[in-house]
């Protein structure tokens, strides 16, 4: 399957493995994974700690996207349909006016980690995007969303332009490139300092969860993929 493509040191895992998640709340793949990804999360050993990194598909751009670009898209929209049975809703080409622009949605991420909703905001984002017909590329649609998920709006505002959250979302691209990450979703796990590529599927949790397995039980390198 495809992957939402964007990415020399490695990351310091310590003595406890440590999973890297690297995604984009408004890459297409992100989503058609969401399923799987609940499901490994749900199935992780506890000995495994968690971390969600955000990989930026798309810089800051206030150009209506391209219509090449929209036909791109709808096609991977499409293929995902097919491939996987992810749901999409394509009002969003009639009703939004679509950006390339996703590094907005990233730092609503951050902007909702500081009062405790950070997983939940890239729900809401996703379904936003996929479900809802919305466009998280505009501010107001993430202050909106903020709101629903009963946030401080003013504050989630304020986080949303801060110099924080952009040096926060710069840091998180810097260590998705010491991952050596260049497609989303990716899983990347390190412990002891030896990172190892975790392949994915978008259909099942278990091919995640038997990679971990062989890579703890061998101690892969980081150049390879378990």
């Amino acid at each position: 399957m495809t992957s939402c493509a964007v990415a020399d040191t490695k990351p310091q895992a310590g003595p406890q493995a440590r999973l890297y998640y690297v995604h984009d709340p408004m890459c297409s793949w992100c989503w058609a994974y969401r399923p799987c990804l609940l499901e490994l999360r749900e199935r992780l050993p506890a000995d495994i700690t968690w971390q969600n990194v955000l990989g930026g598909l798309a810089p800051d751009t206030d150009r209506p996207m391209p219509e090449q670009t929209r036909r791109m898209i709808q096609d991977h929209w499409r293929h995902i349909e097919a491939t996987v049975g992810s749901e999409f809703n394509f009002e969003f080409w009639t009703k939004c006016q679509p950006r390339r622009d996703t590094y907005k949605a990233c730092r609503a991420v951050i902007a909702a980690a500081n009062q405790g909703a950070e997983e939940s905001m890239i729900e809401s984002i996703q379904r936003a995007y996929y479900l809802r017909a919305m466009n998280p590329s505009e501010p107001e649609t993430l202050a909106d969303l903020a709101l629903e998920l009963q946030m401080n709006r003013e504050v989630f505002i304020q986080d949303l332009n801060s110099e924080r959250t952009e040096n926060e979302l710069r840091r998180q691209f810097e260590l998705r490139d010491r991952l050596r990450v260049n497609s989303f979703p990716s899983l990347v796990l390190c412990r002891n300092s030896v990172c190892s590529v975790i392949r994915h599927d978008y259909r099942s949790a278990q091919t995640s969860l038997e990679a971990i397995q062989r890579c703890l039980n061998t101690g892969a390198q980081s150049e390879a993929a378990c």
